[in-house]
């Protein structure tokens, strides 16, 4: 068994095109991950930027994803490179990895619009929100984003955040921690320890964990 996990970064879809926007609001304009083996030991990689073909890249995304409209000219449009993407994960028995359910359904509405013969399915059957999977795993009842997720189990941001490789990376840090049960008990004990209803919250964890005194644990 592969455990790939996988991070998209996304571009709005032109007002111009009204008809386009009525099914497809945005576009992948970049796609990162990596692949661990059995032993969720990392074995490759896998990056590409992405054409959008309904509209440039705006503003804000190159503010936040670095990613310009002079780094996707040139690049291949998602139709290809959806199936480079598919062509890295091959024939193997996979797992697929995202942080929430946003990635995938993404890539099926993209699917469906612009490669309409693509069994989605191949997806579905694939796919696992490591978010819920962490949520649950800590008992929370709403999600935690994925930088409180890596602060909570101490993990430093290696490279540049809403980078999807980066993004993709990182996240898999938080898949191998949660393979080792008792590591990961010890790891999130002082997350732990301020979830629990009945203590009160330290301003050390508080400060370390912004937001985290609002969830609540079954």
């Amino acid at each position: 068994m592969k455990h790939i996990v996988v991070d998209l970064e996304m571009n709005p879809v032109g007002r111009d095109y009204r008809e386009v926007r009525q099914q497809l609001r945005e576009e992948v304009i970049e796609i990162g991950a990596v692949r661990l083996d059995e032993h969720y030991e990392q074995e490759s990689q896998f990056r590409c930027y992405v054409h959008p073909q309904y509209g440039p890249i705006r503003k804000h995304i190159t503010e936040l994803t670095h990613i310009t409209q002079a780094m996707v000219d040139g690049q291949p449009e998602y139709v290809e490179s959806f199936q480079r993407f598919l062509d890295w994960v091959g024939d193997e028995e996979t797992k697929i990895y995202s942080w929430s359910m946003s990635d995938i359904k993404q890539l099926k509405r993209e699917c469906e619009y612009k490669l309409p013969d693509f069994d989605t399915s191949w997806l579905d059957t694939r796919w696992v929100d490591l978010q819920q999977a962490f949520d649950d795993r800590l008992g929370l009842h709403h999600s935690l984003a994925l930088k409180y997720a890596l602060g909570a189990i101490d993990h430093n941001f290696v490279g540049s955040q809403h980078t999807a490789l980066d993004d993709a990376v990182n996240t898999s840090a938080i898949l191998v921690l949660m393979q080792d049960d008792a590591k990961f008990r010890e790891t999130m004990k002082p997350v732990l320890d301020v979830l629990q209803p009945k203590e009160e919250l330290t301003s050390a964890i508080g400060d370390l964990f912004p937001g985290l005194a609002s969830f609540k644990v079954e």
